[in-house]
């Protein structure tokens, strides 16, 4: 029998790392990550990534598996990290699945069927989004497929177009791919919850602190790579801020604050996505919460859902 895999997901500087540290640490785990840009090397700043030498020594996995100038896909993130999953539980070790994605939580653990893309008609719906505006290509999978519509958010284009590039190809309403709510492997769902006023000064100060660490620097190296004309690494929260601040169409006061804005844009994304999943088990983590307290709490999580596979 496979024991459950543990998934720690939260909103962004919610605490999701540390507390995925000290829960690893207790089972002698490994840590798959589930953050669309931390498979990114080079991009270890702005994406908050645990350094090495914080790790304690635990295998880290779905981390720093890609180039810039790759496009991250669902698809192939699914392929990888279920490997990964398996070939921990075959050698008799447990996981600990963490991120902020949503998708990329549910590709790993849940019953989900990834539709096929298409660069060529993605691109095509990418440009009417810029040429008829996002309203009007929204109206269409109104039209096309209103549950898709209701599902997402009115403006993430991304989701949009994807849904529409999705109807397109396989002549399915996109709503029908959506994730079932069934896990497809043994697991256990935690997310931290923090009040809205202390996560939203936790961001201020944590994108802050990104600057001062060299955020900016870390984007320049990588623009003399081509970050700019990366499809999806560029559009990483705070590194396509500090590429305006590069170009000169921002300051660094003004890109600081757009960061920390888009990120807490993503934050109520976040958010709104967990709120949706019954699944959940909520564990508070105002300021000043121990990490350890929360791992005791967990921990129990993960043991009831050790009982109730057993029965």
């Amino acid at each position: 029998m496979t024991a459950p895999v543990l998934a720690v997901a939260g909103p962004t500087a919610s605490g999701k790392s540390d507390l995925a540290l000290e829960v690893a640490q207790r089972l002698g785990a490994e840590i798959v990550g589930a953050d669309a840009f931390q498979l990114y090397r080079g991009m270890d700043i702005g994406t908050a990534k645990v350094p090495p030498a914080q790790r304690r020594g635990i295998p880290h996995h779905q981390i720093d598996v890609l180039d810039i100038h790759e496009d991250a896909s669902v698809a192939a993130y699914q392929r990888h990290s279920r490997a990964d999953l398996a070939a921990i539980a075959g050698r008799g070790r447990r996981a600990v699945l963490v991120g902020g994605s949503g998708l990329y939580v549910r590709a790993a653990l849940d019953d989900l069927q990834i539709p096929p893309t298409d660069p060529a008609v993605r691109a095509r719906l990418e440009d009417e989004v810029r040429t008829l505006g996002l309203e009007a290509v929204r109206a269409r999978l109104v039209r096309l497929d209103p549950a898709a519509a209701a599902a997402i958010e009115p403006r993430n284009a991304r989701r949009i177009v994807r849904a529409l590039e999705v109807i397109e190809l396989t002549g399915a309403p996109f709503s029908a791919t959506l994730p079932s709510g069934r896990f497809a492997l043994p697991a256990a769902l935690v997310a931290l919850r923090v009040p809205r006023a202390q996560l939203d000064a936790r961001i201020g100060a944590r994108t802050a602190a990104m600057w001062e660490a060299g955020l900016p620097a870390e984007v320049e190296a990588l623009a003399a790579r081509g970050l700019a004309d990366t499809r999806t690494a560029s559009r990483a929260v705070g590194y396509a801020q500090c590429l305006d601040q590069l170009a000169g169409r921002l300051t660094a006061a003004q890109a600081i604050e757009a960061t920390a804005t888009a990120t807490r844009r993503l934050v109520r994304r976040q958010e709104s996505w967990l709120r949706g999943d019954p699944r959940v088990t909520w564990l508070d983590a105002p300021d000043g919460t121990d990490v350890g307290a929360l791992a005791d709490r967990a921990l129990d999580v993960l043991r009831a859902a050790e009982a109730d596979q057993r029965q």
